[in-house]
C-alpha cells in the first residue's frame, strides 16, 4: 500500500510540474513574442470600436500588445494555483529573458556588421531612378532597432506592472479570504496594465521615437491615445478572461489536487 500511494504521489507531483511548466511556459512564449514584435507595426482598430474615418481620434495598438493579456492570466493561474513565490519567480524569469533576447539581438547584429550601417542601427534604403533597393539584412537591423527599444521599454514596465499584479492579487485574496476570485483577477490586472501602458508608451516616445506620430501632430494628444488604445485593449480582455480563469482554476484544483495554494 505504501509503495502504490508513493507511485500516486509521484504522479500527481509531476502532473503539478507540467501544468505549471504549461503555463510558464505559455507566459514566456507570449512575452518573448511581444517584445520582439514589439512596435514593429501599429494596427488601426478604429473600425471594430466604431470610430469614424473621419474623426482624428483613432484607436491604434501595438502588434506586440496582441498577445499580452495572456501573460496576466497566466500569472493569475500561476498565483492562485502554486502561490506567491512561484508567480515572482516567473516575473523573474522572464525579466532574465528579456535580457537574454537583447543579449542575442545585439551579437547577431554586431558580427560582420555592414559598414553602411546608420547611428540608429538601421540600414539605408537606395533610391536608384525610381526604384527601390533594399540592402541584405534590412529587415533585420529594422527589426533589431525597434525590438531594443521595445524590450527596454518592457523590461521597465514589465518589472513595475508584473509586480504589482502578483503583489494586489495577494492583497485581495489576503483581505477577502479567498473569496472573489473575480474581483481579485480584475483588480490587480487592471490596475498593472495601467502602470505598463503608460510605462511602454511614453519610454517608445522619448527613448526609440518609434510611435507613429505624424509631423505637426499634438505630442500630448497623440500619446494619450496611444496610451489610452493600449489600456483599453487591455482592460477588455482583462475583463473577458475573468469567466476563463474561474473555469481554469476551477478544472486545475480538481486535476492537481489542490485545496488552496500550493507551497512550493
Amino acid at each position: 500500500m505504501f509503495i502504490v500511494n508513493n507511485i500516486e504521489d509521484i504522479k500527481l507531483a509531476r502532473r503539478r510540474e507540467w501544468v505549471f511548466l504549461i503555463l510558464a511556459g505559455i507566459f514566456l512564449g507570449s512575452l518573448t513574442m511581444l517584445n520582439v514584435l514589439g512596435v514593429s507595426r501599429f494596427i488601426d482598430l478604429s473600425d471594430f470600436v466604431l470610430i469614424s474615418p473621419d474623426s482624428d481620434i483613432r484607436f491604434t495598438v501595438a502588434v506586440g500588445v496582441l498577445p499580452y493579456p495572456i501573460t496576466f492570466l497566466c500569472t493569475d493561474i500561476i498565483s492562485e494555483i502554486y502561490g506567491r513565490k512561484r508567480a515572482n519567480m516567473i516575473v523573474w524569469v522572464g525579466l532574465i529573458l528579456n535580457v537574454w533576447v537583447l543579449l542575442v539581438i545585439w551579437f547577431g547584429g554586431w558580427l560582420q556588421q555592414p559598414e553602411s550601417i546608420l547611428e540608429n542601427g538601421r540600414l539605408p534604403i537606395d533610391v536608384v531612378e525610381g526604384e527601390v533597393f533594399v540592402p541584405h539584412g534590412y529587415s533585420f537591423f529594422d527589426i533589431r532597432t525597434l525590438t531594443f527599444g521595445a524590450t527596454f521599454a518592457s523590461m521597465i514596465a514589465y518589472i513595475t506592472a508584473q509586480f504589482v499584479d502578483v503583489r494586489v492579487f495577494h492583497y485581495l485574496k489576503q483581505k477577502t479570504s479567498g473569496k472573489y476570485l473575480w474581483l481579485r483577477n480584475n483588480v490587480s490586472t487592471i490596475t498593472s496594465q495601467m502602470i505598463d501602458s503608460i510605462a511602454v508608451i511614453l519610454i517608445t516616445h522619448y527613448y526609440t521615437h518609434s510611435l507613429p506620430i505624424e509631423d505637426g501632430a499634438n505630442i500630448p494628444i497623440a500619446l494619450i491615445m496611444f496610451i489610452v488604445s493600449s489600456y483599453l485593449f487591455k482592460l477588455f480582455f482583462a475583463l473577458v478572461d475573468t469567466i476563463p480563469i474561474y473555469i481554469a482554476v476551477k478544472y486545475l484544483r480538481r486535476y492537481l489536487k489542490v485545496d488552496d495554494e500550493l507551497s512550493f
